[in-house]
């Protein structure tokens, strides 16, 4: 088990961004991208972190950017950090394994979120109007039934706050309809690729949102790819319909904060310790599943 990192900074290395999870530091024609060991639910970065989450969801990514790469591009460049700025060598222990060198993107304000299982907020909408994120779906679906087709419901992107669910159309507004359509096509053809290799892992992907920039004009993934923070991963074995699914996500997180009468409104309560064994077991299980190697150590 690593170092818990739930903070990190680099005397001498200018921050591009903190997000919820991830520290984006500026290396001048790239970005050293390091994922925290931070856990957000419900918009708000809960108080307690998760021990080897950040490793997970960076070696995740870099499984499937490789995995993926010749269907469309990705913004890897290395996680080879021995070429990095002196400023950044006293923190390889920190770092080793949860960073990523990447290429600087122009993104793409749209959350693209494919779906190939109805659960989650969509399940939610399905029971008030038949539909989900404005898309209508046959009558008579259970909760987590597995759709015919996946459908691609987008996001407008928020930087604080819940991002808002739009039409295609709307989209279309956004980015206009040849980019929407590349970024629809993409996402669906990520997904499909996915679903289907997981599914002999015995993890069904239900959904996932993938996020996209521009790099010299070329359509490219960026940010993270397929781990349990961006998609519902269940367990094959025991998937049944008509109900919530076993999963190896952050749904047991999300899950104890209901049971617990928080309110959503921050600041979030701190997480059991029992919680955040269970979590981190089921992070380094999904990453063990699906690549067939053990998290530790490194490689």
């Amino acid at each position: 088990m690593a170092v818990l990192v739930e903070q990190l900074e680099i005397p001498g290395l200018p921050l591009f961004r903190r997000g919820k999870v991830r520290e984006t530091f500026d290396l001048g024609d790239r970005l050293l991208m390091v994922a925290t060991d931070r856990i957000s639910a419900y918009d708000s970065v809960l108080p307690t972190g998760i021990p080897d989450k950040g490793i997970v969801l960076t070696q995740l990514s870099r499984f499937w950017f490789e995995r993926t790469r010749d269907i469309v591009p990705n913004h890897l460049i290395t996680t080879d950090l021995s070429d990095l700025p002196a400023a950044v060598q006293p923190y390889r222990e920190l770092l080793e394994g949860r960073a990523m060198v990447v290429k600087k993107a122009e993104r793409i304000d749209i959350e693209c979120v494919a779906r190939g299982y109805l659960a989650g907020s969509a399940w939610a909408e399905y029971q008030r109007h038949g539909t989900a994120c404005g898309i209508p779906l046959p009558a008579g679906l259970v909760e987590s039934a597995r759709l015919d087709e996946p459908i691609f419901t987008p996001a407008a992107k928020a930087d604080s706050g819940h991002d808002e669910n739009i039409s295609f159309e709307q989209m279309v507004g956004l980015v206009g309809r040849d980019l929407a359509e590349r970024l629809r096509d993409a996402t669906l053809a990520i997904y499909r690729a996915a679903e289907e290799y997981a599914r002999t892992r015995g993890i069904i992907i239900a959904d996932t949102k993938l996020e996209f920039g521009l790099v010299e004009g070329e359509l490219t993934i960026i940010d993270e790819l397929l781990t349990p923070d961006s998609s519902r991963f269940w367990d094959a074995a025991r998937y049944q319909p008509g109900t919530s699914q076993p999963s190896y996500d952050k749904q047991y997180v999300r899950d104890w904060l209901t049971a617990s009468g928080w309110d959503r409104e921050p600041p979030a309560p701190r997480l059991p310790a029992e919680v955040v064994e269970a979590t981190a077991a089921k992070y380094r299980e999904a990453y063990e599943l699906l690549t067939g190697r053990p998290l530790f150590p490194l490689g």
